[in-house]
């Protein structure tokens, strides 16, 4: 978005320049005048989208100027700054139509809040409703972690969708290294700090972007940290997060704690992932008995069966019955793609899309976005490379 800023005020200026340029997209402040009546006197060949002005230091007869600025500028968005309220500007802005006006000194928080709906306002971006979606493990390496990376990856690039996935791990977690080798600059803990700069701009700075529609907030990566994180810093972030992403999918491993409990609890759909053996049922009776003592609703949590190997001793019709839930997906045992996928750091769809395992990602991207074949169709033949022979 284009802006113009009109401030005498240099800090103020460099200060908006730095906000605007973090933001997705930038704010780019591509012209600058000293007051009002520089603005009316001098205007620009193009019309800028967004007007920013400082009205701290708007001189007692200059008040009618800021209507005049307004129809030169009909088609921008204005956004006022103010040090202290002043009766006859604000009434002579709302009458041209101006309604954001932020008070000085900048509360960063607020200048962000404030351009999502001017930009919402401008059709330049539009305010998600996303949707989470928690991976829970049933027993330690039931393949949870890979399972949802894997999935996040496949369901920005299969579906086209804004995605954000977020390691809930409380210590040791990993989810960045199994789709990507880049070192996270910022984790869930580092977040929960700062959790008063939160807003989708300094979000997005915080993630490993493996994709430009996909990216990963890190786990806490020191145990100490972990005390400052509370469950509130959880409702904020997802609050955050579904403004700006289609999908948040979340890696709350096997601990239950009071973080992961807050994350749950705003889950549109809980996934808890298993393998056909005796332990993983058992452990998986266990983590159903604890969602109904929560009050979770049965169709809220959606069984996915891993490594899955038709022909044993035990059937999915087992497993039903033992757990008295329903199996929405069974992926297949594919060890040396998934292996590979893992060693190597690089999301299993992108290093080899014709697996078994790349297969059924697509099929559960395809489920939970409820897309019809006919409708994707084309998009899974390129990428897989499906004839019609097929």
């Amino acid at each position: 978005m284009k802006a113009l800023m009109i401030s005498r005020d240099s800090l103020l200026h460099a200060e908006i320049a730095a906000q605007g340029s973090a933001r997705m997209p930038p704010v780019q402040l591509v012209a600058s005048r000293n007051g009002l009546r520089d603005a009316v006197e001098r205007l620009m060949p193009a019309p800028p989208e967004l007007v920013i002005f400082d009205a701290s230091e708007v001189a007692p007869g200059e008040a009618e100027l800021v209507e005049r600025l307004s129809k030169h500028y009909p088609s921008a968005s204005f956004l006022l700054l103010t040090r202290e309220a002043q009766q006859d500007l604000l009434i002579r802005a709302m009458r041209a139509g101006m309604r954001e006006v932020l008070q000085l000194p900048l509360v960063h928080r607020a200048f962000h809040e404030t351009m999502d709906r001017i930009e919402v306002a401008a059709g330049v971006s539009h305010m998600r409703d996303g949707k989470v979606l928690a991976f829970i493990s049933c027993k330690g390496g039931s393949g949870a972690t890979f399972l949802s990376t894997n999935f996040g990856y496949a369901l920005a690039a299969l579906a086209e969708r804004k995605v954000l996935l977020i390691d809930l791990h409380g210590q040791f977690g990993d989810a960045t290294l199994y789709v990507s080798d880049q070192k996270p600059s910022m984790t869930l803990s580092d977040i929960c700090a700062q959790i008063a700069r939160m807003d989708g701009a300094f979000l997005d700075s915080c993630l490993v972007h493996v994709a430009s529609n996909f990216g990963v907030l890190a786990a806490a990566d020191d145990p100490n940290h972990l005390v400052d994180m509370k469950p509130e810093h959880m409702d904020t972030i997802l609050r955050v997060a579904r403004q700006h992403y289609d999908f948040i999918v979340l890696d709350v491993g096997r601990q239950i704690d009071a973080i992961s409990l807050r994350a749950l609890d705003q889950a549109d759909a809980i996934y808890p992932v298993l393998q056909l053996a005796l332990p993983d049922i058992r452990d998986g009776r266990r983590l159903l008995d604890i969602f109904r003592s929560l009050g979770y609703p049965a169709e809220r949590t959606r069984l996915i069966v891993n490594r899955y190997e038709k022909g044993g001793k035990l059937r999915l019709a087992d497993l039903e019955h033992a757990l008295g839930a329903e199996v929405v997906h069974a992926v297949p045992n594919d060890y040396i793609s998934a292996t590979d996928s893992v060693n190597q750091g690089i999301p299993v769809l992108q290093l080899s899309r014709s697996s078994a395992v790349a297969r059924s990602l697509a099929d559960l991207v395809e489920l939970v976005t409820a897309r019809r074949i006919s409708e994707s169709k084309g998009l899974f033949d390129r990428l897989f490379g499906r004839s019609e022979a097929e």
